[in-house]
């Protein structure tokens, strides 16, 4: 790897990348406080790990094969994965967790230890300085169908001497549900079924008991081991108490500090105690540079438990190192359809783990991290769409299924179901008894179709035809259905039993058109539980969101756009389920808009229509006629936000107002005590073009004065509006500068710089998407690994890394907006809007990704480094041949019929002058 960065990179010290793969090391990582890394396979297994190997495994929030671990355990719980060796009868720990270790690191390191980490494996090397022996740990989940993660420990004698060893592996097995850990502890551990294998121990509880109920037990959980040759340990320790012994720790144990461990031998049997995995392995001599190895294999089992087979496929050092090759292998071809090439090697490796982030998402759900403690796995309505993004701009088979399954969660009063089940299309009633509709859920469905129809040209889909959910919850889940019973299923049917289907033009019309009537008493969509932000959670009854407004009124535009492509493309009718007419207003029956009561007793009729079975009628509308009526809402809607919530101070500074709180007053604006100012509050009039370009200059002045904080390196949320008690939301009881009060919240971010790139604001958008990367980079703030978190917090550190939606967009709006390679309904389009600060230090940047099944390469040369506005397009060629331009254009547009005839790998090239 070069040492190419960015103007700004941190030069001090922290990780560093070793190579193109994206491996990073950092010395002496036990020295940083609330790191950890993640480890998974597609199969369910999920762990996390730290520099000292603390961290958890499991497969769900009932099935926990390690102590799980909230964000603060990482430091002060010691019961994480621990391999000891009694060094000439001294203990030492290879993973840093003895009392003595732990001891000197707050003080100065008294040993010298290097992490190493790639895409998805994880090493820890120690030195033992009395003796020289070093140990090297390496953990990964392999790729596969077995719950297992596998972990290897080397030991290798560096000094002159020859060392007298006994090493015994440890590792605690917590083996139940993660609401165990505070409701019967004690109890379920009197479950456990505690047995001594050949090669380990195994725990299998009796039964479980939980929120679920009293249900039998059909798992097993394992710690079993080999020393690289495949040979068992000698015995075992299977119970904490014994191998802690009285007055010792997990930190100190007995079992390890003295010579006479209590041990027990297959097939010994013990029930009704907490568990370890405590693996004795045969004493060695090792011999001036010797080593020996050993493998671990953490492991959850179904019945019938085959630990055999488990053995039989890891249980050497042979098979490990050939899953480990196959399990690079794996995930480096996952992320190789997207790579960024600046003149920084840092930031392109960088973008490598972006690009895994949303992976981790869909698999890990927002639950299962250390600092993700809430919740109870899954993912939500939000991420079903948004983590699509970055899965359409890498992989093109099986997407049109996601998304048709996806919509089957659409209510027919415009809301959705929020219990995601495990298969695609699949969502569960909903069992809370306060249920939460979140206002801006019925935008980002939209938004995620219309790239993959910008990207396939696939206008079928639109006409494709899905169920509707329906569960006890109507009226936008302000009444209840009583006549509604469970027995009755989750998909709405008709009066005459049938289920119903709609086209999925229909299910987006339903979102969206319950919507534009859903408003409050400045004409603007209801908050109702909350829109992006989780915690503007407390102004249902009269609060309002100008920002989601805005996204909704472009969304209208948008529909309205897709149905005259409709028509071009010969489908001049849509059938419609007949209810929906009360609210395709200007098809049938015209409501006043300017009339809040006519509205909302017009939306209230049709939720009245809807709330049981539905007719099952169908009228047949032109869809000439359905967009006229939806532009003619966008444009109303439109004009609302642009009059009335234009706001300026007395600094001559202009933004939009974003939200109305509980008591109905404007939210932001000048107010005696200070400017109040959201982000999001901009974004959104920004992205949907309801801002002048006057305008939005405009809100980036008045972003930089009131919500850039230089140590941050990004925009902030809001301002510190000091609100007792909070009128809008929750988040106002947060500290400021923490979370949704105020932090520089990636997400957020990342959408205004997609903004900025909507207006045309190219370098200032640059600059927030190269702010938020210098700041995740910069170590000695951050205090995070490769990628970018969710928010930082007041002193630079970033929060609740990997499992955050500001991935997919930060991958998103690089490629399609900066990079400018996009699709416009099927056709590659490339409108390149790249800074001139992006070419420092080289002429070109490149990105490879994929379009219509090819595999793209496209270089721009840029040799004056102008910005986006002072270049065009002077030439272009496609795998070296010379293609015809029109003269001063700063974009080309390629049809989807030419690029199917291009080879599978293209190179692309455009000189920028």
């Amino acid at each position: 790897m070069g040492n190419k960065q960015l103007p700004g990179d941190n030069q001090f010290p922290g990780w560093t990348f070793v190579d193109d793969q994206g491996t990073f090391e950092l010395i002496n990582p036990e020295g940083n406080s609330y790191v950890y890394f993640p480890l998974v396979n597609p199969a369910g297994m999920m762990s996390s790990i730290t520099p000292t190997l603390n961290g958890d495994a499991k497969l769900n929030q009932d099935t926990f094969l390690l102590l799980p671990v909230s964000v603060e355990d990482l430091h002060n719980v010691r019961s994480g994965r621990n391999f000891w060796v009694r060094i000439n009868g001294e203990p030492w720990s290879v993973t840093g967790n003895s009392a003595q270790q732990i001891s000197q690191v707050a003080v100065s390191p008294g040993e010298t230890s290097l992490l190493q980490a790639g895409v998805l494996w994880h090493s820890v090397q120690r030195g033992h300085l009395q003796s020289g022996l070093t140990a090297k740990v390496v953990n990964f989940v392999p790729v596969g169908e077995d719950a297992v993660e596998l972990m290897q420990v080397t030991l290798t004698n560096q000094g002159e001497e020859p060392l007298e060893l006994v090493p015994i592996a440890a590792i605690p097995i917590f083996g139940r549900s993660a609401d165990n850990l505070r409701d019967h502890r004690h109890v379920t551990s009197l479950l456990h079924q505690t047995t001594c294998h050949p090669y380990g121990v195994m725990v299998k509880p009796t039964m479980s008991f939980d929120e679920r109920g009293h249900q039998i037990n059909r798992l097993t959980y394992a710690v079993l081991g080999v020393d690289g040759d495949g040979n068992p340990p000698d015995s075992l320790t299977p119970l904490v108490e014994d191998f802690i012994g009285e007055g010792g720790s997990l930190a100190w144990p007995e079992a390890v500090v003295t010579e006479e461990p209590k041990v027990l031998q297959a097939p010994a049997v013990i029930d009704g105690y907490e568990s370890i995995g405590a693996l004795h392995f045969s004493p060695i001599r090792l011999a001036p540079g010797e080593s020996k190895r050993y493998v671990l294999m953490l492991s959850i089992l179904s019945e019938p438990a085959d630990v055999d087979g488990l053995i039989e496929r890891y249980g050497s050092q042979e098979k490990f190192a050939l899953h480990l090759e196959a399990n690079r292998t794996y995930w480096r071809e996952e992320l190789a359809s997207l790579r960024f090439t600046h003149n920084n090697d840092r930031l392109d490796a960088w973008l490598g783990w972006v690009s895994l982030q949303p992976i981790l998402r869909r698999l890990m759900g927002n639950s299962f991290l250390p600092y993700h403690d809430y919740g109870r796995g899954g993912r939500g309505w939000r991420d079903l769409w948004q983590d699509l993004l970055t899965l359409l701009l890498t992989q093109e088979n099986g997407i049109d299924q996601l998304l048709l399954g996806n919509f089957a969660g659409v209510r027919m009063d415009g809301s959705n179901a929020t219990i995601v089940g495990g298969g695609p299309g699949e969502f569960k009633a909903d069992r809370n008894n306060i249920p939460r509709v979140w206002m801006d859920h019925g935008a980002w469905p939209l938004i995620t179709t219309k790239l993959y129809l910008d990207l396939t040209g696939d206008l079928d889909l639109l006409l494709a035809r899905q169920t509707y959910f329906k569960d006890h919850l109507s009226h936008r889940c302000q009444r209840t259905d009583w006549a509604w019973q469970p027995e009755d299923g989750t998909q709405l049917r008709s009066s005459s039993g049938e289920v119903v289907e709609g086209t999925i033009l229909e299910h987006l019309l339903v979102q969206h058109l319950t919507a534009f009537f859903n408003v409050g008493e400045h004409h603007l969509i209801k908050m109702e539980g909350g829109d992006w932000n989780d915690a503007f959670d407390m102004a249902a009854e009269r609060g309002e969101s100008v920002a989601f407004s805005a996204l909704y009124a472009g969304n209208l535009h948008t529909l309205s756009e897709l149905c005259l492509a409709l028509a071009d493309a010969g489908t001049r009718d849509i059938s419609l389920a007949a209810e929906l007419l009360l609210l395709l207003d200007r098809v049938s029956d015209p409501v006043d808009y300017q009339s809040l009561t006519k509205k909302q007793d017009r939306l209230g009729a049709y939720f009245d229509r809807v709330q049981g079975r539905l007719s099952g009628d169908q009228v047949k509308l032109p869809l000439e006629s359905v967009a006229a009526d939806l532009d003619e809402k966008a444009a109303w809607l439109t004009d609302r936000i642009r009059g009335q919530e234009w706001l300026t101070d007395d600094q001559g500074l202009g933004w939009f107002n974003g939200y109305y709180d509980n008591q109905g007053e404007r939210v932001e604006g000048q107010f005696p005590d200070g400017v109040r100012m959201t982000l999001t509050g901009q974004v959104f009039p920004l992205m949907c073009g309801i801002a002048s370009e006057d305008q939005a200059r405009a809100v980036v002045r008045a972003a930089n004065a009131y919500l850039y904080d230089p140590n941050l390196n990004g925009h902030r949320l809001n301002t510190d509006f000091g609100i007792s008690p909070p009128q809008l939301g929750r988040c106002f009881g947060f500290a400021f500068g923490h979370k949704e009060n105020g932090a520089v919240f990636s997400h957020m971010a990342v959408m205004y710089a997609y903004a900025l790139y909507q207006q045309g604001l190219a370098a200032e958008a640059w600059g927030v998407l190269a702010g938020l990367y210098r700041q995740s980079q910069d170590f000695p703030k951050s205090r995070i690994y490769p990628g970018i978190p969710e928010y930082f917090n007041p002193r630079g550190r970033g929060m609740y890394p990997y499992l955050t939606g500001s991935a997919s967009w930060y991958l998103f709006t690089l490629l399609t907006e900066a990079f400018g390679v996009k699709g416009e309904l099927g056709d590659l389009y490339l409108a390149p809007k790249l800074a001139a600060e992006q070419f420092e230090g080289s002429d070109s940047l490149r990105v490879q990704t994929m379009f219509a099944g090819k595999k793209l390469s496209v270089t721009y040369h840029n040799q004056n480094h102008l910005s986006f506005g002072d270049y065009q397009i002077g030439s272009l060629s496609i795998n070296g041949i010379e293609q015809d331009l029109q003269a001063g254009s700063s974009s080309i547009r390629f049809s989807r019929q030419d690029v199917l005839t291009w080879p599978d790998d293209v190179q692309i090239v455009v000189n920028l002058v």
